[in-house]
């Protein structure tokens, strides 16, 4: 065979293998783009959560700061007076000197309040419904679309088909020819609506491909399915390093309030430590045990500054066998560094710190979450803010040029859905196939979801489309 009869076999081919990941990155978008759009404005919400709760509620969060401050005991008992048929679950020590203390609320129904307390006089300011918040919607948006488990799993397939989605963009995106050098890393302003959009489009969605990537994957540890069954029952702490600690029943996320994740993410499956109970014991323990007027939250409070803690919060013992737990973590946004990420547990009766989970303590997946999570929420600087309020922006404008493309491109009373076309090759692509069957793997949600869209574009589409064609 001549070099000129090659020549359109191989540009045959490259055009097949072209149009083919197009048709993987089109059905690909077409489920992705509502769950990108949505997950974009949500989490532009839950980025200014501190300055849309400070605008929502100044008069109970601010105020004038003074020279002594009140024991906070004074201000826990202020609280149980004003709410006297509710349970205490938490207490948050205010991060700057205007901002009142929190003490969270919990009713018999289950609704919880954060109660305002001014730390200089103790006085009661008001209260705030924690599932009211922007965040707490915003949230619970993000995670589960308000209807739970299927919305859980919904948004883990739209997670798991954009590494599918970025694969097939990054082959499509990459030059191969004059056509495709002309807009890449260019922007034609001058060409027309399409070919702008094409370029918004495929150079923007190119260039944030890594940062994107890092998003989705410290998203889908909170998935349902990849991170609670997979990656983060491998990942959490083993409860079995704490020497002699008796183990409840509960886990750590037991102490979340909703769905706010307050607890590390490492340690949210794992066991929670039990107070041993002190009055089963004979007088030969009395001596080692303290009174409980000693173990209160005055001593807590002392302890906490002793154990280097700064901005945390205190969680209070749900049980008579509870504990009192002191974390500081990024995932609450307590901290910015992840490196300081601390979770203390202290027997309610005697003092004694029963278990402590250091940044050392992780494994080298936690610390990947925790610093990727830090990172995924814009804790870790403004810097870190502003990047990601310019990463879901561009989000959003590389979701909506895609839609944009679809619309105008898509064919009129024609009874189908406009999938770039299919053309017949030789052989298998080896390379397509072969990440095919690594994203179905790795995600096992997306890889169902990709079986499914195979045996519909088999059975369905493409013989409508042949139909057409007939017809035409």
């Amino acid at each position: 065979m001549s070099r000129n009869d090659s020549q359109p076999k191989q540009v045959n081919r490259s055009k097949s293998l072209y149009f083919l990941t197009w048709r993987w990155h089109f059905y690909a978008g077409l489920f992705v783009i509502p769950f990108m759009l949505m997950l974009s404005f949500t989490g532009l919400v839950m980025l200014f959560d501190d300055e849309i709760e400070m605008a929502r509620y100044h008069e109970v969060l601010s105020v004038l700061p003074e020279d002594n401050i009140t024991l906070v005991s004074e201000q826990l008992n202020a609280v149980q007076e004003s709410y006297p048929d509710t349970a205490v679950t938490q207490f948050i020590p205010a991060k700057e000197p205007t901002l009142a203390n929190r003490f969270s609320v919990r009713f018999e129904d289950g609704r919880s309040l954060f109660i305002t307390v001014n730390p200089y006089t103790a006085e009661v300011m008001g209260e705030i419904d924690r599932s009211d918040s922007w965040y707490q919607l915003a949230n619970d948006i993000h995670g589960t679309l308000l209807i739970g488990d299927w919305g859980d799993y919904l948004i883990e397939i739209a997670a798991s088909l954009s590494i599918l989605l970025l694969v097939s963009g990054i082959y499509l995106w990459l030059p191969r020819d004059n056509a495709s050098k002309a807009g890449f890393l260019k922007i034609r302003v001058g060409s027309g609506p399409r070919v702008l959009m094409r370029d918004l489009h495929a150079n923007i969605g190119g260039t944030l491909s890594l940062v994107l990537l890092l998003f989705i994957l410290s998203g889908l540890a909170w998935a349902g399915i990849w991170g609670g069954k997979f990656v983060q029952a491998w990942s959490t702490f083993p409860a079995q390093k704490w020497d002699d600690v008796p183990l409840s029943s509960q886990t750590h996320t037991s102490l979340n309030h909703g769905s706010e994740e307050e607890m590390p993410w490492n340690l949210e499956q794992t066991p929670l430590p039990e107070s041993h109970d002190h009055s089963a014991m004979g007088d030969e323990h009395s001596s080692h045990v303290m009174s409980s007027n000693t173990v209160n939250i005055d001593w807590l409070v002392e302890q906490s500054n002793a154990l280097g803690f700064t901005n945390y919060k205190l969680n209070f013992p749900r049980s008579e066998t509870g504990v009192y737990t002191l974390t500081a973590n990024t995932m609450s946004g307590d901290i910015t560094d992840p490196t300081q990420d601390r979770t203390t547990h202290i027997d309610q009766y005697s003092g004694a710190i029963l278990a402590d989970v250091t940044w050392d303590d992780y494994n080298l997946m936690a610390k990947t979450m925790a610093a990727g999570i830090a990172l995924h929420q814009g804790d870790v600087s403004i810097f870190n803010k502003v990047l990601n309020v310019l990463f879901c922006l561009a989000f959003i404008l590389v979701s909506v040029t895609g839609a944009f493309m679809w619309w105008v491109r898509r064919p009129v009373g024609k009874g189908t859905i406009g999938a770039p076309a299919k053309f017949e090759q030789d052989g298998i692509w080896k390379a397509g196939l072969v990440s095919l069957i690594i994203i179905s793997l790795l995600f096992p949600l997306g890889g169902l979801t990709i079986a499914l869209v195979l045996l519909v574009d088999w059975l369905l589409i493409k013989r409508i489309e042949k139909l057409n064609l007939v017809m035409n």
